[in-house]
C-alpha cells in the first residue's frame, strides 16, 4: 500500500503512455486486415486508442506462423531449462514495467488502480513464474510392463493453442493461459476481449524482448465473429482455451464439432454461494470476507459470491456488520487509489447491471454513469437477482433455517464454479464442502485457492479442464504411450 502513487501521479503516467494500436503477429506489430475499432476508457467514456482490428486473413497468417514455429521446434523442442529462462526474463520485464501495465490495465478496463497494482500485476508475475519454474520439474512416467517390454508415458505439447480472454481480468487471465501453454512448449495465439486489448499486446511485445521466438506468442485484437469464430473453426488450431460467459463458451464447442474436433477447455460463469451456518465464529471476519467476495472488481468476477445464504439465527448481526463495512468501499475514479470500486466495463453492461436495481435495497441500489454503488438486497430464492449471473456489485441475501436447506439452496443453480462455507464445526465444514457442487469450496474464507490449486467449474461453469496448478499444464499437452519391445529377434516372432 505504501508503494502506491497519488491520483495526480497516476494521471500523469496515463497521459504519457504509448499505447499499442496494432496486432502482434510473427514477432512484431503489424496492422490487421479487419475494421479498426476504438477502445474506450470506461470511467470517462473517452477514446483511448484506435485499434487495427483483425479478420480471418490475419487468423490464417497467425496460425500459419504459429504452426511453422511449432514444427521447426524453435520453442517446442527447446530444452526445458531454456524455456524456463525465457519466461523468467519475461517476469523480470513485467516487473520492470509493472506500473505502466497497471495504469494501462486500469484505463482500459475501469478496474481500480488499487487492484491493478496490488493484485493483478503481482499475480500475473507469480503465475508466469510458477509455470516457468515447473517446466523442468515435471517428470514423465514408466508404466508396469512384462519383462520383455518397456512402457513410457510422455507429455508432449499439443501444438497451436488459441486463448480467448475475458475483459474482467485481461492481463491475469492471459497469464493463466499462456503460462502453462508456453511452459509446455506450445505456440499460442491470444484473442483479447475487444474492450481490453492493450495489455495483451504490450505483454506480447515484452515476451519477444525476453527471447520468445517469432510466431510462438501472437495477439489478434478484434471481435468474436471476425477473430474468435475463425480461430474456433480453424482446422490447424489444435486447442481453444476460453474464459468468459457460458453462452459464448457453447459456441466453441460447436466450432470444435464443425471443424477438427480440437480440444476445448472452458471456464465460464458462476452464481456462487457464500453459506453461513448458525455456528459461524467472528462475524466481523465473516462480514469482511462476504464484502470482498461480492464486490471485489465491481462484482465483475466469475467467482464472485453473489448469493449470501445465511442461517436466520445469525442473519441480523451479520448484515449489520456487512453494511458497516461497506462504508469503507468507495466507488469512483479508478485512478484514485482510495477507491475500491471503479467503472463497469461499458455502457451496455452497466445498463444490464442497473436493470437489476429494483425493489428496496439494504444498501446502494443506485447507478450513475459508469458507476454502480455496491448494493445489498434481501430476496427470495426465485428472484432473478438470486438466479442470474449479474456480473456486477449486487449481493443477494437468502435466509435459511437449517444446514441442509442451505446446502440445497447453494446447489440450486445451473452453475458450479466456487463456494464458501463459514462454520466453527469441522464436521459440518467438511460435509458441506463435499456436498456443494462446485470446483472450489473455501472454508471460513473467500478465495480461489492459489496458483498451485486447480480452478474451474462443475455443471455449466466449465468444461474440459482446469486452470492453475499442474492440471493447467497437463491440459495443454497430449499424453503419448511408447511401448518398446525388448524381445530378442532370435527368440522368434513376438506378437502383442
Amino acid at each position: 500500500m505504501s508503494d502506491l502513487l497519488t491520483t495526480a501521479e497516476y494521471k500523469a503516467l496515463a497521459a504519457d503512455l504509448d499505447l499499442p494500436r496494432t496486432a502482434f503477429i510473427d514477432g512484431k506489430y503489424r496492422a490487421g486486415h479487419g475494421a479498426a475499432f476504438t477502445t474506450f476508457n470506461p470511467a470517462t467514456g473517452l477514446p483511448l486508442a484506435e485499434i487495427s482490428g483483425c479478420d480471418a486473413t490475419d487468423v490464417d497468417l497467425a496460425v500459419s506462423r504459429a504452426r511453422e514455429a511449432f514444427d521447426q521446434g524453435h520453442w517446442a523442442k527447446r530444452a526445458p531449462s531454456q524455456r524456463k529462462e525465457v519466461l523468467i526474463r519475461l517476469c523480470k520485464l513485467i516487473t520492470r514495467n509493472r506500473r505502466e501495465l497497471a495504469v494501462m490495465e486500469s484505463l482500459d478496463s475501469g478496474k481500480p488502480i488499487l487492484d491493478c497494482e496490488t493484485i493483478d500485476i503481482p499475480e500475473t508475475i507469480e503465475t508466469l513464474k510458477w509455470h516457468a519454474e515447473l517446466i523442468d520439474k515435471i517428470y514423465d512416467q514408466m508404466a508396469p510392463a512384462q519383462e520383455d517390454a518397456v512402457a513410457m508415458i510422455l507429455r508432449e505439447p499439443i501444438g497451436v493453442v488459441a486463448a480467448i480472454l475475458p475483459w474482467n481480468f485481461p492481463l491475469l487471465m492471459m497469464a493463466w493461459k499462456i503460462g502453462p501453454a508456453l511452459a509446455a512448449g506450445n505456440s499460442v495465439i491470444v484473442k483479447p476481449a475487444e474492450q481490453t486489448s492493450l495489455t495483451a499486446l504490450r505483454l506480447a511485445e515484452l515476451a519477444a524482448e525476453a527471447g520468445l521466438p517469432r510466431g510462438v506468442l501472437q495477439v489478434l485484437p478484434g471481435d468474436g465473429p471476425t477473430v474468435g469464430a475463425p480461430l474456433g473453426l480453424h482446422m490447424d488450431v489444435d486447442m481453444v482455451s476460453f474464459t468468459g460467459s457460458t453462452e459464448t463458451g457453447r459456441h466453441f464447442l460447436r466450432y470444435a464439432a464443425d471443424s477438427n474436433l480440437k480440444k476445448v477447455v472452458l471456464e465460464c460463469g458462476g452464481k456462487n454461494p457464500c453459506v453461513v451456518f448458525d455456528d459461524a465464529e467472528n462475524l466481523d471476519a465473516v462480514a469482511s470476507h462476504v464484502v470482498n467476495a461480492a464486490f471485489w472488481n465491481m462484482g465483475e468476477n466469475c467467482s464472485a459470491a453473489s448469493r449470501l445464504i445465511v442461517h436466520h439465527a445469525v442473519k441480523e448481526p451479520l448484515l449489520e456488520r456487512i453494511l458497516a463495512r461497506l462504508r469503507d468501499w468507495k466507488t469512483g475514479d479508478p485512478l484514485n487509489p482510495a477507491h475500491h470500486l471503479g467503472a463497469l466495463i461499458d455502457a451496455e453492461h452497466c445498463a444490464k447491471v442497473a436493470s437489476y436495481l429494483t425493489g428496496s435495497a439494504l444498501a446502494g441500489g443506485t447507478a450513475e454513469g459508469p458507476y454502480v454503488q455496491p448494493t445489498v438486497y434481501e430476496i427470495s430464492p426465485k428472484d432473478a437477482k438470486a438466479v442470474d449471473e449479474i456480473f456486477g456489485p449486487i449481493l443477494s441475501v437468502l435466509t435459511v433455517a437449517s444446514n441442509d436447506e442451505a446446502i440445497a439452496l447453494a446447489n440450486d443453480t445451473h452453475y458450479g464454479l466456487a463456494a464458501s462455507v463459514f462454520t466453527a464445526n469441522s464436521r459440518n465444514a467438511i460435509r458441506a464442502a463435499r456436498d456443494i457442487k462446485a470446483g472450489t469450496v473455501t472454508v471460513n474464507t473467500y478465495g480461489e485457492g492459489s496458483i498451485a490449486t486447480p480452478f474451474g467449474g462443475y455443471k455449466q461453469s466449465g468444461f474440459g479442464g482446469r486452470d492453475n496448478g499442474i492440471h493447467a499444464h497437463d491440459q495443454f499437452t497430449e499424453i503419448k504411450t511408447i511401448w518398446i519391445d525388448l524381445t530378442d529377434p532370435a527368440d522368434g516372432d513376438n506378437v502383442g
